[in-house]
């Protein structure tokens, strides 16, 4: 799809970079925000949603965009700091009308995949053109494409239908797991589940575990069971406890038994433990090795893409079983020490084993006070035998030192970067 002079199509703009007039990024673009006023008459686009450093979202008036359509996107100025907050006459054009299902002049349905923003004598930004989809006739096969102009085709003004979520998601491919969570948060319910239904489960576990415990319990209770219990296997144990705790307990039972009978046990046994201690703030799969293991299996390990930064940061090496609880716990192998050393050196003549480690009842205090005397990103969890029963990450023990509701939360603005709303 290619734009005429002056038309701009979204999908070919949300996910650029915005600048200031110094050439400095300020952040990425994440929405369009316009003005429906009716099916008849083209919607004003009212500004821009730009994501800046925190993952916070915030308002740009299109009056103060002086170029869209070169690759990047450059401001008159610095931007209002505050989140922003779509306000009732308001409608996020990527977020709310892509994938609404619509009907063209012939009576043909369809499903918009894409929105073209132009400008008119003015200079005032508009939504003039509609990109549709033609609902496939035949399994599995696509249906034609047609471009439109915004009065041409039906359904996107009034009465609101069920909506699929693909071509949204398309547009979001690119985001972390954190910054997708963060767009959910500014979305209607409504909107949240059908975009949550489209989710494949592991990308909706990574999702879940970014998200306020109110609003995770919220995505939780429209899925189907059996998905939830297939959400929750995918979850890290720690996330997973953390928000089955949040249920009611005949739920979250409902729900352990649905899951698979090893990703279940390791939910349980994190559940017994207190919050804000050791054992409730561990996850249960950190990577343990066996002390026969060489540095280039241990190597191999930590690459691994689904193991986070701090898990990653080192290595636990037991004796068998190398499954939590373990056999002894013989001391842990910073990624450090393993660049440092042959390939084929073992792992066990590495491990450091000098520290009073906590056991599962230690505070959120005395975890944090290691962390932090140490310099370390995790730590190793241990039973009165000293068998290894899990690991506490310092993303784990920095959620539970924050404010309540953090996620939600802003930094107050520094006045001189505040403008007005527009």
């Amino acid at each position: 799809m290619s734009s005429s002079p002056g038309r701009i199509f979204l999908s070919r703009i949300v996910g650029q970079e915005v600048f200031d007039p110094a050439g400095d990024q300020v952040g990425k673009l994440r929405d369009v925000v316009v003005a429906v006023r009716s099916a008849r008459q083209r919607p004003r686009v009212v500004g821009l949603v730009v994501e800046v450093l925190g993952r916070r979202r915030v308002f740009l008036p299109i009056g103060r965009v002086t170029s869209l359509d070169s690759g990047q996107i450059i401001t008159t100025g610095v931007l209002n700091v505050r989140r922003f907050e779509k306000r009732s006459s308001e409608t996020l054009a990527i977020h709310e009308l892509l994938d609404r299902t619509v009907s063209l002049p012939d009576q043909r349905g369809g499903t918009v995949y894409d929105l073209a923003m132009e400008q008119d004598t003015r200079r005032d930004w508009f939504i003039g053109t509609v990109a549709v989809q033609e609902t496939g006739k035949r399994f599995g096969r696509r249906g034609a494409t047609h471009v439109v102009d915004w009065d041409e085709v039906t359904g996107l003004v009034g009465e609101e239908t069920a909506q699929g979520a693909t071509h949204l998601l398309a547009t979001m491919d690119e985001m972390r797991p954190a910054d997708l969570a963060n767009a959910l948060l500014d979305l209607p319910a409504k909107r949240r589940t059908e975009i949550v239904g489209e989710l494949v489960d592991e990308r909706l576990a990574d999702v879940l575990e970014e998200l306020p415990d109110t609003v995770q319990v919220e995505i939780l209770g429209v899925l189907d069971p059996e998905r939830a219990a297939d959400v929750l296997e995918e979850m890290d144990p720690d996330d997973a406890a953390d928000l089955l705790g949040e249920l009611p307990a005949a739920t979250s039972e409902q729900l352990l038994a649905l899951m698979e009978p090893e990703d279940a046990e390791d939910v349980r046994r994190l559940l017994v433990y207190e919050d804000r201690t050791a054992g409730g703030m561990m996850t249960t799969e950190p990577v343990i090795l066996p002390p026969d293991a060489t540095i280039a299996e241990a190597l191999a390990r930590v690459r691994e893409p689904e193991i986070g930064p701090a898990l990653a940061s080192m290595v636990y090496v037991c004796r068998p079983p190398v499954e939590t609880p373990t056999g002894r716990f013989l001391g842990i192998v910073h990624v450090q020490a393993l660049l440092r050393e042959p390939p084929s050196t073992l792992v066990g003549g590495l491990a450091d084993n000098d520290i009073d480690w906590p056991r599962p009842d230690a505070t959120l205090e005395q975890v944090a006070s290691l962390l932090a005397s140490y310099d370390m990103l995790a730590l190793p969890v241990v039973d009165e035998n000293n068998h290894l029963i899990g690991a506490v990450t310092i993303d784990d023990v920095l959620d539970h030192l924050l404010p309540e509701g953090w996620r939600e939360r802003d930094p107050s603005p520094r006045p001189a970067e505040v403008t007005s709303r527009g």
